[in-house]
């Protein structure tokens, strides 16, 4: 399992050479994510067109990583590309589809069983093609990625929208679409659209109850789900250096919330004590030997508002802990208000569980700050009055925490150990009482608490907030109780307080473990045979996308008029429908089932105009398929918000349906419908949504002379037979167009293949 050296030595010796060409070129100090940008061009694109770019750009990342649910179509699109072999190092990491019910003992035979013939694709196209495998129970994702891989000036990109999590360890590193890394796994040029900068300054220390998590949590409050669109978010001053290079991860991680196309942190100390904690002394000192590059220049720290777009300031002593939620990770509430909030509100105060892990929360340091909470509880007599849940976040973390102790503490609590994956925190929790769909509250340190997702209760409440304000709020088993003020009645009817968290920022003894769950692949892949059984409920071979014909698409009919959020989940749903992801019809029955029809306030109900009768969203949409009527899809903001899941583009593709027309996207979304060959397009006038009607027929009038820059006319044809003609802008390059017009990029890619 080699983390690369040579590879990251070879990025270290041409980034002072690249870094310095570019600063010539924009006659500026600059950025750390400007250095990384400028040191990863590729070798394609032109560093003036680059510098002066404001569209998309061609990179070329040094890594792919790729967690199983979305590795399954991933990897069935580049069985497709005609390669032999992964262009640049990439993995498989198998987290996602192991429920989290008994414990982890049960949980992971039962997964086993239920995922085995998954698994075992995974597992036998990662040989073939060379690429690197961890086995179910290694880890989540994102945790077994900053323990081995990350490294401080990388740019890596991942099948998951907290693929970021590696910018605590200072890389650009972004959530993609599968065809993203099938792009770069065949080694092309990856495109992105060229971020703007926000700049957080942190100064001051955190203190006493106040967690990395806490940054996170106040700056989602401060940008909301979608204020960090289309920027990356670059973390410095002293604040930031005072802190441990997990919790720049947590920070990074949840910075998925605000949309950000990525975050991170500059070189320091933190990372380097990492690096060499995790068994790469080597990589630290190579970055060593390069550190005046991995870190933003002086000046720009030293005046952000002259080079950022926008700079946002916190101080760490102050800043109070905060509880996210619920429904929505950017609704910031300081500890101090929950209850007054919670009963304005009417949400339940009662915490019926506790939830600490993911790859959000996972690390040693955050266990060890939650127990210190659980043992306080344990020396106190106090009995927890909430259920709790713990995800280590890889085998290796588990393996530490298990010999010093930690876990048998939480048990000693009442607490239920699951597998090292993700769990609940995707909706992969078979919760006990969950059908009964009663209201209720949870609390996690997780990073995401849309309606749904952890238990498919609409009316569980999630919260997020840090693994030490988890374990405090568990135990209390009170939403509004405030640890730093109030106090908790224990066994002998007294009243205690629980004194502020403590922990380890790294294992005093080091890290350890027996069997880190790696697999490499083999050397020559050429004979390994990839098996999928023609009968197979949950893996399917692609079919490629046909080509659009040059024509304009006229006749389409109104699917769906999404009311407010519309994110993946609501678009392709997670939990039971993980199963379905290597196969595109099957998971295609959830497609827009979670979203509201703007025209009867419910969800999975649309009109079909064939029948005049109302069906599912699937169901419609499969009806209109059969008779070959094409259709739209209208939306409202920053649609597609949440997951990298390129299954929320291709099922509508697969389905039918030929048009995304919404008030705005979320980046990842717009990104992978423009790879699938379907048309994202957001209203000139936003106004205009209010005039889509639910019998509407539209028509194209000028799609065949589709080019970059010129909006496309659409002619609304209502029942009454009146019309509505609306303008709709798009962000198509020449390339992404030639995507459509291939019926993909793959298809693409396929061709170019054929040429050579």
């Amino acid at each position: 399992m080699a983390f690369d050296i040579d590879m990251i030595k070879a990025v270290y010796s041409s980034m002072g050479e690249k870094i310095e060409a570019a600063r010539k070129v924009v006659n500026k100090p600059l950025t750390l994510s400007e250095k990384i940008l400028y040191s990863h061009l590729h070798e394609e694109q032109n560093l003036e067109n680059f510098v002066r770019a404001k569209s998309y750009v061609n990179f070329a990342p040094d890594r792919v990583a790729m967690q199983d649910a979305t590795a399954q179509m991933a990897l069935l699109q580049f069985m497709q590309a005609g390669k032999k072999q992964a262009a640049v190092p990439s993995t498989v990491h198998c987290d996602h589809l192991i429920l989290a019910k008994e414990g982890a003992k049960e949980d992971l035979k039962s997964s086993l069983t239920a995922s085995g013939e998954v698994f075992n694709f995974l597992e036998s196209v990662s040989n073939k093609y060379g690429i690197g495998f961890w086995k179910p129970g290694a880890g989540i994702i994102h945790q077994v990625v900053l323990e081995n891989y990350a490294f401080p000036g990388g740019m890596m990109i991942g099948t998951d929208s907290h693929t970021v999590n590696a910018g605590g360890l200072g890389m650009v590193a972004i959530g993609v679409g599968g065809a993203d890394a099938v792009d770069v796994m065949a080694g092309m040029p990856w495109e992105l659209k060229m971020p703007k900068m926000i700049g957080v300054k942190l100064t001051g220390k955190l203190n006493g109850w106040t967690a990395p998590k806490d940054v996170i949590l106040k700056v989602a409050g401060i940008l909301t789900v979608k204020g960090g669109t289309g920027a990356i978010v670059e973390y410095f001053g002293e604040g930031a250096t005072s802190m441990s290079c997990t919790g720049k991860g947590t920070i990074c991680n949840m910075g998925a919330e605000i949309g950000a196309t990525t975050s991170t942190f500059g070189y320091d100390d933190s990372m380097e004590r990492y690096l060499r904690a995790t068994g790469r002394a080597d990589v630290a000192d190579a970055a060593n030997a390069v550190r005046e590059h991995l870190t933003g220049d002086d000046e720009v720290y030293a005046n952000p508002e002259k080079y950022f777009d926008q700079v946002i300031e916190i101080d760490l002593s102050t800043l109070e802990p905060h509880i996210n939620g619920p429904f929505t990770p950017d609704r910031a509430t300081p500890v101090s208000k929950m209850r007054e909030e919670a009963e304005k509100n009417g949400w339940p105060t009662k915490v019926e569980w506790g939830l600490i892990g993911s790859c959000t929360n996972s690390s040693y340091e955050d266990l060890t700050r939650a127990v210190s909470i659980a043992q306080q509880a344990i020396d106190k007599k106090i009995t927890a009055k909430s259920d709790f849940g713990i995800n280590p976040g890889s085998e290796q973390i588990r393996f530490t925490v298990d010999r010093d102790g930690i876990l048998q503490v939480f048990e000693d609590l009442g607490a239920r150990i699951f597998t090292n994956a993700c769990g609940p925190c995707i909706g992969q929790w078979d919760r006990a009482g969950a059908d009964k769909k009663e209201k209720n509250t949870i609390i996690h340190s997780f990073n995401r608490n849309f309606s749904k997702r952890a238990d498919g209760n609409p009316n569980t409440h999630a919260f997020v907030t840090s693994p030490e304000l988890v374990a405090a709020l568990a135990i209390s088993g009170d939403l509004g109780f405030n640890p730093l003020t109030d106090t908790l009645t224990n066994a002998d009817g007294e009243q205690v307080k629980l004194d502020p968290p403590s922990g380890f920022e790294l294992p005093e003894k080091g890290f350890d473990v027996e069997d880190n769950g790696y697999q490499a692949p083999a050397e020559d892949g050429s004979d390994v045979e990839v098996k999928v059984a023609p009968d197979s409920k949950r893996l399917q071979l692609l079919t490629p996308f046909k080509p659009w014909d040059g024509n304009n698409i006229t006749g389409m009919k109104l699917l769906i008029k999404a009311k407010g959020k519309c994110t993946t989940d609501h678009i392709s749903m997670a939990g039971p429908w993980l199963r379905f992801r290597g196969h595109l019809d099957n998971i295609s029955d959830n497609t827009l089932t979670g979203a509201v029809n703007f025209f009867n306030d419910a969800t999975d109900s649309v009109k079909n105009q064939i029948t005049g009768e109302y069906g599912t969203v699937p169901a419609v949409q499969r009806a209109y398929k059969a008779e070959g009527i094409p259709t739209i899809v209208v939306g409202d903001h920053n649609y597609g918000e949440g997951s990298s899941r390129e299954h929320a583009a291709m099922q509508p593709r697969h389905l039918g349906v030929k048009v995304i027309l919404v008030k705005s996207f979320a980046r990842i979304h717009e990104t992978n419908l423009k790879k699938q060959g379907m048309l994202g397009l957001t209203f000139a006038n936003e106004a205009d949504y209010d005039k889509i009607q639910e019998d509407d027929t539209f028509d194209f009038l000028d799609l065949d002379q589709f080019a970059p820059e010129k909006p496309l006319t659409l002619l609304v044809k209502h029942a009454d037979g009146s019309e509505d003609t609306i303008k709709a802008n798009h962000t198509y390059n020449n390339q992404q167009i030639a995507w459509y017009k291939a019926g993909s990029a793959l298809n693409l890619i396929k061709e170019k293949e054929k040429a050579n």
